[in-house]
């Protein structure tokens, strides 16, 4: 290939990355509990999550997981999750992955915005990211080593219904959900999440800023099981309440910050979760503009 064609092939990439880094999105600060906003059509969010958890009868853990999310159009954003986990004074291994799909039947704003949310997992019983809570995980679950963990194997059907409602700022969101092993033993798993959060300040700076009150959303999410379809209930169930935060840089990168702990004696007793993530806007159009300049 020329130099010239090189060029004419790199240059609309190049332009599409950069007024891209320049698109500025407010992001929610929550790690659990999921909105009603989803991606917008074309763009590609890039996403670093990792969840350090106490263990009292094991090891303490580092769970890291990335998510690749994509905003098919208005109504339908898709995300693939790869998992993993390092335990303390034992391996680091890769637990498996997710396929989530998030899908808004009502496209204008209501008084409650409904979302369906539906999720395959095939992940070994090692994962430990916490996305969700259900059932009756406990603590308890996680202190085995991580060569007897990794032994069993759990594929999963997960849906949520997403209800969510921004007021004045304000952003209250409730996710009950479900979620049943694949296998035909297996009964249904059920769990919550509730988050309430807000950014800083509301009007917006006349100019572009890292430290704007308006980049800085705060608030707090509180999560756990409900037992299963023979036990339902918070009998034997695990609870938690994190205080949250996210930081929305101007150039599209968003650092957000959880500490989580646990509310009953089946809990972790400390959660810290922290992640950084990248949107990248018209992300179809750099792909269109590298196929063009493909051919």
């Amino acid at each position: 290939m020329s130099q010239n064609g090189l060029l004419r092939r790199l240059l609309p990439v190049a332009a599409m990355l950069f007024w891209g880094a320049l698109a500025y999105a407010q992001e929610s600060p929550y790690f659990v509990t999921y909105d009603h906003y989803l991606e917008e059509p074309g763009n590609l969010e890039v996403e670093y999550f990792s969840t350090f958890g106490t263990q009292r009868h094991g090891n303490d853990f580092i769970a890291p997981w990335g998510e690749f999310e994509y905003g098919v159009n208005g109504w339908w954003t898709t995300e693939f999750y790869l998992d993993s986990q390092g335990t303390f004074n034992d391996s680091i291994l890769f637990t498996g992955f997710r396929w989530e799909n998030r899908f808004r039947p009502l496209m204008l704003e209501h008084k409650v915005n409904p979302v369906i949310y539906i999720e395959y997992e095939q992940t070994n019983g090692a994962d430990k990211i916490l996305k969700e809570v259900e059932g009756h995980d406990v603590e308890a679950d996680f202190a085995p080593s991580n060569a007897e963990l990794r032994r069993e194997h759990d594929h999963e059907l997960e849906l949520k219904l997403i209800l969510s409602k921004s007021l004045h700022g304000w952003n209250v969101a409730l996710n009950p959900l479900g979620t049943k092993n694949l296998s035909p033993d297996q009964p249904w798993e059920f769990g919550y999440a509730m988050g309430v959060s807000r950014p800083l300040a509301l009007a917006a700076s006349p100019r572009a800023c890292n430290l704007c009150p308006e980049n800085f959303v705060v608030g707090a999410e509180i999560y756990g099981g409900m037992g299963d379809a023979t036990s339902f209930g918070l009998h034997d169930t695990s609870q938690y309440l994190a205080p949250v935060a996210a930081w929305n840089f101007p150039s599209g990168w968003t650092l957000r910050l959880s500490l989580g702990f646990g509310l009953n004696h089946n809990s972790h007793q400390f959660l810290l979760r922290w992640g950084l993530s990248r949107e990248i806007s018209g992300f179809s159009e750099i792909l269109r503009a590298w196929w063009q300049g493909e051919h």
